[in-house]
């Protein structure tokens, strides 16, 4: 189930490369995509959204969050090609999409902390 939206490889070698840092990227990671989502929902602009798209796609994407970061990525592409059609449909599988990883990766800092 995880593999659609996570990338394991991308994870363990994050895992490696951060060591103790690990977890507090994992956080960063969840603030500031919380932080993302609420200006996709705010964007007022095409170009408003579109840089949001692009920056949140990366730092999905550096996760390993890869469903999420094709998302992001769509939406971008149809900020490029205006009008807008069906802009809340993909912003609201973002939300959902969010939803999966931000429960992945809140189980994800239990493991560790319990381990």
């Amino acid at each position: 189930m995880t593999d659609m939206h996570i990338d394991q490889k991308v994870l363990s070698d994050l895992r490696e490369v951060m060591e103790d840092g690990y977890l507090q990227l994992v956080q960063t990671f969840l603030d500031d995509s919380e932080r993302r989502l609420s200006q996709l929902h705010a964007a007022r602009s095409a170009e408003e959204l579109g840089a949001v798209a692009h920056s949140f796609k990366g730092s999905s994407s550096n996760m390993g969050a890869v469903a999420l970061a094709g998302l992001c990525q769509q939406l971008e592409e149809c900020t490029r090609r205006p009008p807008l059609y069906g802009i809340e449909d993909l912003i609201s599988r973002i939300d959902q999409e969010f939803f999966v990883v931000q429960q992945f990766y809140q189980d994800e800092q239990q493991r560790i902390l319990t381990g």
